[in-house]
């Protein structure tokens, strides 16, 4: 990426500044799409597996989830890794760590070889899903930043909803393997955007590395003057902060508090019932007397309702704000839950209903509960322990999906359809209680001035302005 900006008129570095921003987030924000690919893609390939593996309930449930575990142990050391290679390079191992588990999984001979290839899936989405949002949060201005982390997330459901419509076209078939083997195109072209990414400035200060932070603000920025100032006040937080991670959590009230408000929302969005939808959708409908085909495509409906929910919050996330678009969410998503339960225990199957409250549920999870938890943890922590907190809480976000991912198919037998639904909306208005009583409002501050709040222990309700 080239520094020069000589002979550039200030508009002209500006707008300069405005696409090289977008870009960078953009490259960043392609972690969503493997992401989205690699366990959306579960979905349509597992009824097939059963034929050809011989998977039982059990086993397919251990395919499923282990993908999530790897990503738990993936995402926790993520921290370590973003510490000493930077989110750059983090990313950069991810990439590798997809086409290796892409590999295993389209060859696999037999079950050990398919949870081996998830395996390596999940560390890789562990890494991607801990560093992108943070490179994106440290590298964008802040007028931009909800929006462009939101990106991510929409990444993530376009990322689904391809995966989605190719297990819909190749399913007829029985190609599975096909379903696993075209993702290794997208993760090609990951790999070649993070490597014409730069570092994050705010890692090259923690490293010292201050003449090589200032030219990247520069480019970003499009002003020597704003990116000196962004570096210094960047500076003048790292020595205020003399401990970090472990040791800051124990001296800092104010880090426990976003440390642990972090933790809930990652684990919250995870009980919501969204990656029941998009991991066990086709079986779930199946057991509701759809068709296999019909109940493929169904679940297509759902990632075309979760991309089209997700544009919208995009749009909205610096205009309308974190804390107002999650309470809608997390309200329109326990309604759906609840209602949807309700509706099997009545034995009611009508496919008008059924379908329906399932895109309102996911409706209701894209525009707040699926971006605004990876927006609000990569703004409410503080530098020196961002990468802890934000490694800790998403380690809490994918020990959740593990869990429900893991127990899904034993709790439908046990408990009954209804009941894991109604179990689902509980924990859906639980988030709302969450977000009415502790989530912030952060659109238009900077991070300093968040991190300021924090370190002065003002109560997270009011670590925003507004």
């Amino acid at each position: 990426m080239s520094s020069s900006t000589s002979g550039l008129t200030s508009h002209q570095m500006a707008a300069r500044a405005r696409r090289l921003s977008i870009f960078v987030g953009a490259a960043a924000a392609l972690a969503g799409l493997m992401f989205g690919l690699d366990t959306g893609v579960i979905a349509g390939a597992l009824p097939l597996l059963s034929h050809d593996l011989g998977t039982s309930d059990r086993t397919a449930e251990w395919i499923v989830s282990s993908l999530m575990l790897a990503a738990a142990f993936g995402s926790f050391q993520a921290g370590t890794l973003a510490e000493r290679w930077g989110r750059r390079g983090t990313l950069l191992i991810a990439s590798v760590l997809f086409l290796i588990g892409i590999a295993l999984c389209a060859l696999a001979p037999g079950v050990e070889v398919m949870i081996a290839g998830r395996i390596c899936l999940g560390l890789g989405v562990g890494l991607a899903a801990f560093a992108a949002p943070l490179y994106i949060a440290e590298i964008t201005a802040q007028s931009r930043r909800g929006r462009m982390i939101a990106l991510y997330q929409l990444m993530i459901t376009i990322g689904i909803l391809m995966a989605f419509i190719s297990d819909g076209l190749l399913a007829q078939g029985g190609h599975w393997r096909w379903m696993f083997g075209v993702i290794a195109l997208p993760t090609l072209m990951f790999l070649g955007t993070t490597l014409m990414i730069p570092p994050s400035p705010r890692w090259l200060l923690m490293k010292g590395r201050r003449e090589e932070a200032v030219l990247v603000l520069r480019e970003l920025r499009g002003s020597p003057e704003a990116a000196k100032t962004e570096a210094d006040g960047i500076e003048l937080q790292l020595s205020h902060e003399k401990q970090a991670g472990l040791a800051l959590l124990r001296v800092s009230p104010g880090f426990r508090r976003t440390f642990t408000l972090g933790i809930a929302i990652q684990a919250l969005q995870q009980f919501s019932g969204i990656n029941v939808l998009m991991y066990y959708a086709p079986t779930v409908l199946e057991r509701l007397h759809f068709s296999a085909s019909a109940a493929v495509w169904c679940t297509t409906a759902l990632g075309v309702a979760n991309t089209l929910a997700t544009i919208v919050s995009v749009m909205l996330i610096d205009r309308w704000g974190r804390r107002g678009l999650l309470l809608l969410s997390t309200a329109g998503a326990a309604f759906a839950m609840l209602a949807f339960g309700t509706l099997l225990w009545t034995g009611d199957h009508s496919p008008a209903l059924t379908v329906g409250l399932l895109v309102l549920f996911i409706c209701a999870f894209a525009v707040g509960e699926g971006p605004l938890p990876w927006v609000l943890c990569s703004e409410i922590q503080p530098l020196r322990g961002r990468t802890f907190a934000i490694s800790c809480s998403t380690l809490s976000n994918w020990i959740a999906n593990w869990a429900v991912s893991n127990v899904l198919l034993s709790s439908l037998n046990l408990i009954g359809a209804h009941g894991v639904f109604w179990c689902l909306g509980a924990f859906n208005a639980l988030f709302f209680a969450v977000t009415w009583f502790f989530v912030p409002e952060t659109r238009g501050e900077s991070l300093e001035d968040i991190e300021e709040r924090v370190n002065a222990g003002v109560p997270l309700r009011r670590l925003g302005r507004t």
